[in-house]
Formats: structure tokens, C-alpha cells, sequence
């Protein structure tokens, strides 16, 4: 089992969420969050602008090893298709004991 954490813009709610779907997860779930980037040369392309708070969205995702690789390939997709300066963002954490059975 795999914990994936999404953050993106609120205007890519209903990718993130397409992408998601289209992925045969059985559930996730997502909530609002202040995106805020204190250093404009770390985490390039994290947050558009320093200084200022962006609404943005952070995504849960419990999942089986199978549906990994398709959501990694269809946000790299997504974002080559981009001129925006944020992207989605994802990353992956190996779960050692969980009680969902």
C-alpha cells in the first residue's frame, strides 16, 4: 500500500480529480490548503508568486501498488502540457502497516 499526497492549484481541481477517476482508485479524498512559497529559488515552479498565499488543493490517496504508475504517468502528461508556472505535484510514501482489511 502506498500513500500518494497531490497539491495543486484550485484551478486543477477537476483534473486532478479526472485523473484520479480514470485511474480505477477505489477512494480519495482532498481538502484546501494556503500554498506559500517563502524562497523563490527553492521548489521552483512550486507556488506561482513569493509572498503572497495561492489556493490550492492537497489530495489523500491510499493506494495499491497498480494504480501508482498511471498516476504518475498521466500528471507528467499533464504537466508537459502546461504553460502555466504551477504544475501538480505529487509524491509517493511506502505505507509498512495499515489496518484498511
Amino acid at each position: 500500500m502506498k500513500l500518494l499526497l497531490i497539491t495543486a492549484i484550485e484551478e486543477f481541481e477537476k483534473d486532478v480529480i479526472n485523473i484520479l477517476k480514470n485511474s480505477r482508485l477505489k477512494a480519495f479524498s482532498y481538502q484546501s490548503v494556503k500554498g506559500f512559497k517563502n524562497d523563490k529559488n527553492e521548489m521552483k515552479n512550486w507556488f506561482g508568486k513569493d509572498d503572497i498565499a495561492v489556493d490550492s488543493l492537497l489530495f489523500t490517496v491510499f493506494s495499491e501498488y497498480n494504480c501508482v504508475d498511471s498516476i504518475y504517468k498521466n500528471i507528467n502528461e499533464f504537466n508537459s502540457t502546461q504553460q502555466t508556472v504551477s504544475h501538480i505535484h505529487i509524491v509517493t510514501i511506502n505505507l509498512e502497516d495499515e489496518n484498511f482489511r
